[in-house]
């Protein structure tokens, strides 16, 4: 079904595929083709796009400028404020603001729909585009208005990806955007290109959520991927409809891959002209000879129906597997779970929902980039013809995921055929990706073709007694599930007639009310400010030394991003740096933030000169510095003092900039991991000033204790790879530090503080 190679490969005309060894020269030359390794890695179709986005004129260092860029209604406001911070007149490219995450007022008063007025304002101001809430989610506009055959799309949401449509688009966080629109680049070493040769056609009844999950399955644990970019090649695409390549497509950053780029053929041709788009399509395809660093080959007709049980899209097993054996699966989740949440006496009950040796689920999701397309909802409503999803305790919803789908699902009678079968059917909104919308109750199983099933996402409070749980399935099972209501069924179970009804996309609904105000940026308006709205608050630059405090310490082997900076209720305070600073770590520290204010208001007193303060609370350890060789003459008041915290393996997630941003509001100045999950995450801490430093060894440190960082800043801007630091605990030792290498604006923007302290300095 999948198999990943170990070693490289070439493919040769598109069709065959030569495994990197001895023999492959000689194979090479049987298929009538000579290729050095390094001539064919230039002929993939991701080398060829990324070098014509590329400024540096080195092709082992990218240093990219986008063609567009996008965001949502968690994080355009601190991007906008960031780039006005740092100097940005208007915006370089298009930039495209959507409205699909913060479209419920959680919390009472105006403060989500005074972000919305803030973005509009600012489309008018400095000439983007403005999509009202809930007429599209993010990536469903980015598809069918700005996706284009060789184009780069960079944006601030994790799930950016239209490889499928032939763009190369990436997720990361806000900083990355910043700097594209103060006139920057985005700056990383070539990344390895991996080839996904796809054979074959999927059995009925198998959907793109069951790729999609069988191959971050394949992948994910492994980091076969990781930051590296996902080519799909092969045959078996032909066998795929578009909006099948773009279910499979937006899932691929759960493999943790940096890009996705697919060859493109007819069916992309037909996406561009039904969207009134046909010159954006040309035919991306690798040369007659590709050499990619690794290969997977996956055979469409052996994947089966999937299931991710929490807490991870990796947690994969076949819907067959679980049916068979669900009574030692569902034990196993549950005690890794719990240990995840570390609240062992918490019951999530997933054994309960073993009811005569039948698996029962009580919710159902069909929704956003994900789930809520044309061709999944269209055979949902075929699956559901007939039938009801009943009355008790079971419910579904469906939430198409842009307002000329919906309206073609209307005109189709789609929409119709789902709320006879009693399907409530929503507007375009990533609540349910989130913990936003559609909470379960307690103790209660959501089945979702949705993008995530992290803890939390589905909205549950696990500190507050308070958990549900989520499985990711493909729409088909889900709704052959609802079927049967609510008794967990493989679409593949059932005999379905799939209408297939052709796609139409009318424009006049965007066009009658998205706002597109590119190449007319209107400098005399005023933007609109609600109260919640707030200015970033002033940076520190990076002192000479450090001395950093843990007060965080994680020993999960992967730290996500909801973990770092919760989703869900947070959302309608991601306006307000200082508010939402208070929710850091909130689940899985509930001491971090006021320890980590502590720290903060110790190097608020050396900035002001009022030392006796610090020295009165560390003047022992200040003393211990004094005793290590060649620093008797350690000065306190040249030393930042700063928090950290340690994580085995923190950033695996979100590209929201605000899991870094708000640990530097609270005073951090560093992380302390084995290594991170993301180069997003990576980014982010970068782009806010904190040091992302690793460390091999952490039993050396513990919670509590502080590390004296000597001639941090130098190192740094000389591009050192290796710090001596010091922990400072009941007795001093020694510890190295790491750091992977920063490009030249890396190092400057850590030594300025964070990127608004850099570009303010350059200006």
């Amino acid at each position: 079904m999948i198999r990943l190679y170990n070693s490289g490969a070439y493919l040769v005309d598109g069709t065959k595929l030569v495994e990197d060894g001895p023999q492959a020269a000689a194979q090479l030359e049987a298929c009538g083709k000579r290729a050095d390794r390094e001539t064919a890695r230039k002929n993939t179709i991701a080398y060829s796009i990324l070098q014509q986005h590329n400024t540096s004129g080195d092709d082992r260092m990218l240093r990219l400028r986008y063609d567009s860029l996008t965001s949502h209604d968690i994080t355009y406001v601190g991007i906008i404020q960031t780039a006005r911070a740092s100097g940005m007149k208007e915006f370089p490219m298009p930039y495209v603001l959507t409205n699909c995450h913060n479209s419920l007022c959680a919390v009472g008063g105006t403060i989500n729909e005074d972000d919305h007025m803030f973005a509009l304002s600012a489309a008018q101001k400095y000439g983007g585009i403005y999509v009202p809430t809930n007429l599209a989610v993010i990536h469903s506009y980015n598809r069918e208005m700005m996706s284009r055959c060789g184009n780069m799309i960079l944006g601030s949401d994790s799930h950016t990806r239209y490889g499928a449509l032939g763009t190369m688009a990436v997720g990361e966080g806000g900083g990355e955007l910043a700097k594209q629109l103060v006139g920057r680049t985005y700056d990383l070493a070539t990344p390895d290109i991996i080839g996904i040769y796809l054979t074959g056609a999927p059995k009925k009844g198998v959907g793109p959520h069951d790729v999609a999950l069988a191959l971050i399955g394949a992948t994910y644990n492994n980091e076969y991927v990781k930051n590296k970019v996902m080519e799909f090649v092969g045959p078996g695409i032909a066998n795929l409809p578009i909006q099948f390549r773009n279910g499979i497509d937006v899932m691929t950053t759960e493999t943790t891959c940096w890009s996705s780029i697919w060859c493109t053929d007819e069916e992309v041709k037909g996406y561009y002209e039904v969207h009134g788009r046909p010159d954006d399509y040309c035919e991306l395809k690798p040369g007659d000879v590709a050499y990619y660093d690794g290969m997977i080959e996956i055979d469409l007709s052996g994947i089966e129906p999937m299931i991710a049980l929490p807490f991870h899209p990796s947690n994969v097993y076949t819907i067959a597997q679980l049916k068979e054996n669900a009574a030692d699966i569902f034990d196993k989740v549950e005690k890794d779970c719990l240990a995840q949440l570390g609240r062992k006496n918490l019951a999530m009950n997933l054994q309960s929902k073993i009811r005569g040796g039948e698996i029962y689920v009580d919710q159902a999701i069909v929704a956003g980039c994900a789930g809520g397309t044309f061709d999944n909802i269209c055979d949902v409503a075929d699956i559901l013809r007939g039938h009801s999803v009943g009355n008790g305790q079971f419910n579904m919803n469906v939430y198409p995921d842009s307002q000329p789908n919906f309206l073609e699902l209307v005109r189709n009678g789609s929409i119709a055929t789902l709320m006879e079968a009693g399907v409530v059917v929503r507007s375009a909104f990533c609540g349910p990706c989130f913990g936003a919308g559609d909470t379960p109750a307690n103790g209660e199983l959501s089945i979702r073709h949705t993008t995530r099933n992290f803890p939390n996402r589905e909205g549950s409070k696990p500190g507050e007694g308070q958990i549900a749980s989520v499985a990711l399935m493909d729409a088909h099972s889900v709704a052959a599930t609802a079927v049967n209501g609510g008794r967990l069924t493989a679409a593949t179970e059932l005999d379905v007639e799939y209408r297939h009804p052709k796609y139409y996309f009318d424009q006049s609904v965007y066009r009658n009310r998205v706002y597109n105000g590119v190449g007319n940026a209107q400098p005399e308006q005023e933007l609109h400010f609600g109260p919640n709205i707030k200015d970033w608050p002033q940076i520190p630059e990076l002192t000479d030394d450090l001395l950093l405090k843990v007060v965080s310490y994680i020993t999960d082997p992967v730290t996500t991003t909801d973990e770092l900076i919760p989703s869900g209720e947070t959302s309608s305070f991601r306006s307000n740096p200082l508010r939402l600073a208070e929710f850091a770590l909130s689940r899985k520290d509930p001491d971090y933030v006021p320890q980590a204010k502590a720290v903060q208001e110790l190097e608020r007193a050396r900035e002001d000169g009022a030392m006796d303060g610090a020295e009165a609370q560390l003047g022992e350890i200040y003393a211990k510095i004094r005793e290590i060789p060649g620093y008797a003459q350690f000065d306190p008041a040249a030393t930042g003092i700063g928090s950290t915290i340690y994580a085995v393996k923190p950033g695996d997630g979100s590209a929201r900039e605000q899991a870094a941003s708000c640990q530097r509001v609270l005073g951090g100045w560093a992380n302390l991991a084995k290594e991170y999950a993301t180069k997003r995450y990576r980014s982010n801490l970068i782009n806010w000033g904190m040091v992302p430093f690793l460390v091999e060894d952490a039993q050396v440190f513990a919670k509590g204790d502080y590390l004296f960082v000597p001639g941090v800043r130098k190192a740094i801007l000389a591009g050192a790879e290796e710090f001596q630091a010091y922990v400072i605990g009941e007795q001093v030792r020694p510890v190295t530090l790491r750091m992977s290498k920063l490009t030249e604006d890396e190092k400057k923007i850590l030594a300025a503080g964070c990127l608004i302290n850099f570009y303010r300095s350059e200006a």
